[in-house]
């Protein structure tokens, strides 16, 4: 039953992709964005979480301001899905064509300096579409991930993310491999805005509240002396987009779990100010905070997961 459901699930995500990259991006955008407002009409669950998380994030904000904000994301990640199917199938030139970058200077300076470069970002704008769209523009990267269950689409999402030759680093043996990338001067990308379990996190404040996050950037920040560089993806329009590269975060002071912290802070603060300005493109959808224990940053020479339980769920394959 499982193996069929998966077979299913695939042919359906081919067929897609095959029909979103022969259409023009009008109806790719169109499409995407019906997905959206159907998953938000029928997806009871997730729309009631997204409307608690934004209630608690903008208490002023009126019920019906909420509800249209939630509505917006909803069809937000339909379009992303759909943009991505599209945009994964490009030419690097046409690619190229349909990217702005702002602050690439800062990739450029981390490749000349030699140590390679921690990129983070979250579940924001079209992060998937950034890691594309860099690997052309600059050189390939590693890309930190949780693996799908169902192998077929998790192959089919290997390969678009490798078509401008970037390459997926899956938790087993990830400290090695991303050593061995930073040793090369390759970047690392990973995703910060995810709930992450004791003893694998530290408790920063994101949007006022207490929210278990990876420890993993702050350890690799404190072993490599790799520049940790905030990227985000935003759209500029139909199939275009802006991809702004932010000033690196300063690593932290010394290995304390009290610097970790800090530095993971400086981290989480940069992303919500991108989701201050633009709360249409995050995933709300996510149960970002939770009761639990706070957790402490303990031994910064430990290395966690290399990617946390990601998407709205708690399995969802992307970074």
């Amino acid at each position: 039953m499982k193996a069929a459901r998966h077979l299913v699930e695939y042919a359906l995500v081919a067929l897609t992709m095959r029909v979103a990259r022969a259409l023009p991006w009008r109806a790719v955008r169109a499409m995407g964005s019906t997905l959206g407002f159907l998953f938000y009409a029928f997806d009871w669950r997730h729309r009631r979480i997204a409307m608690q998380n934004v209630a608690a994030a903008f208490p002023r904000k009126p019920k019906t301001e909420r509800r249209r904000l939630v509505r917006q994301v909803f069809g937000h990640f339909g379009r992303l899905l759909f943009e991505l199917l599209k945009f994964s199938g490009l030419s690097r030139e046409d690619i190229l064509s349909r990217v702005e970058f702002e602050g690439g200077d800062r990739i450029r300076d981390a490749q000349a300096a030699g140590r390679g470069a921690l990129l983070f970002t979250g579940h924001f704008g079209y992060w998937e579409i950034n890691a594309i769209a860099q690997a052309a523009a600059f050189a390939p990267i590693g890309v930190l991930a949780r693996p799908l269950d169902n192998r077929r689409l998790h192959d089919l999402l290997e390969r678009m993310r490798g078509c401008t030759g970037n390459y997926v680093i899956y938790r087993r043996g990830a400290l090695r491999r991303v050593l061995k990338a930073l040793n090369a001067n390759d970047g690392v990308a990973m995703l910060i805005d995810q709930h992450i379990q004791a003893p694998d996190a530290v408790t920063v404040n994101f949007f006022d509240r207490p929210a278990a996050t990876t420890l993993a950037l702050g350890v690799l920040a404190l072993r490599t002396g790799a520049p940790v560089i905030p990227v985000f993806a935003l759209p500029l329009g139909v199939g275009r987009y802006r991809l702004v590269y932010e000033h690196p975060v300063d690593p932290p002071a010394d290995d304390s779990p009290e610097a970790v912290r800090d530095f993971t802070q400086r981290c989480t603060d940069v992303l919500e100010m991108q989701v201050r300005r633009h709360p249409e493109l995050w995933l709300w959808m996510h149960r970002r905070w939770r009761d639990a224990e706070v957790v402490d940053a303990g031994d910064p020479g430990m290395f966690p997961p290399a990617a946390p339980d990601n998407g709205p769920d708690e399995r969802h394959g992307d970074t």
